[in-house]
């Protein structure tokens, strides 16, 4: 018996112009994926560049991808780098929405947007056909036909060369979103440490002005509820809030500053 196509909540909220809010889980814990769907978050972050199992580790993504799903959120998964095989693999074993990160060009955001379509800007695209967890082993109802449709792929713009070419990288085709990443920009610029330094801030904001005339789909990092909420309403349309071990700083920090100890 065939099965319904799958459905990318998250990719509707980018297309209706509403604002997406999420947290990034970096303990990497399935039961926390599944929490944060429960308290109505529209997406987990899932860092793969900096920390947690390997890209290309399918099991471990495959527990994560099946936390979301029982509630419902959407798993947002980041890549190291634009690799098709890469792409194909996390696509396969069931995320449908994911952002690479060190790209430059308009061509290694094709590349990247290219390897995730079974046709792509009129042309065959460079996805691979097969029968993996994302087409439930086989058994969804026209799954070619229905996959392109469900898929979101975004590219972290996050230095100088990239914010230099950002009108060509906006103009690909079938670009998901682009989100920008102040912190590693200050990096790139010099500045470790410091993604409130005027010159990042001023690329930060090169990129927003970009996006919002190509009409493409704007995320970002929230530095506290007062920065999330100026982005909202300055276009931004997917915003993490902040982290797992952040909130746990912050709440357990707070219990022991309330402490009195003992009269």
């Amino acid at each position: 018996m065939a099965t319904s196509p799958r459905t990318n909540l998250l990719r509707r909220t980018l297309e209706d112009d509403a604002v997406a809010l999420g947290i990034l889980e970096n303990t990497y814990s399935p039961t926390l994926v599944e929490f944060y769907g429960e308290l109505g978050l529209d997406f987990v972050w899932i860092d793969l560049e900096h920390a947690g199992p390997s890209p290309f580790d399918g099991d471990r993504l495959e527990d994560l991808l099946r936390a979301a799903n029982v509630t419902g959120t959407e798993l947002l998964v980041r890549l190291p780098e634009p690799d098709p095989g890469m792409i194909r693999k996390a696509l396969d074993a069931g995320v449908r929405t994911l952002f690479v990160s060190r790209i430059e060009t308009a061509a290694e955001v094709r590349q990247a947007v290219e390897a995730s379509r079974f046709e792509y800007d009129g042309d065959p695209g460079k996805r691979g056909f097969a029968s993996p967890r994302a087409s439930r082993w086989g058994t969804t109802d026209d799954y070619a036909g229905t996959e392109d449709d469900e898929i979101v792929v975004g590219v972290t713009i996050e230095n100088p060369t990239a914010v230099a070419n950002i009108e060509e990288i906006l103009a690909v085709p079938e670009l998901g979103f682009v989100f920008a990443g102040p912190l590693d920009l200050a990096v790139s610029l010099g500045h470790p440490g410091e993604p409130t330094h005027e010159a990042v801030e001023e690329q930060i904001e090169e990129i927003r002005e970009a996006a919002l005339e190509a009409d493409v789909p704007l995320g970002g990092l929230g530095f506290g509820m007062d920065d999330v909420n100026e982005k909202a309403r300055s276009g931004y349309q997917l915003l993490n809030l902040g982290t797992t071990t952040g909130a746990l700083q912050g709440v357990v920090r707070s219990w022991f500053a309330e402490y009195e100890g003992l009269e």
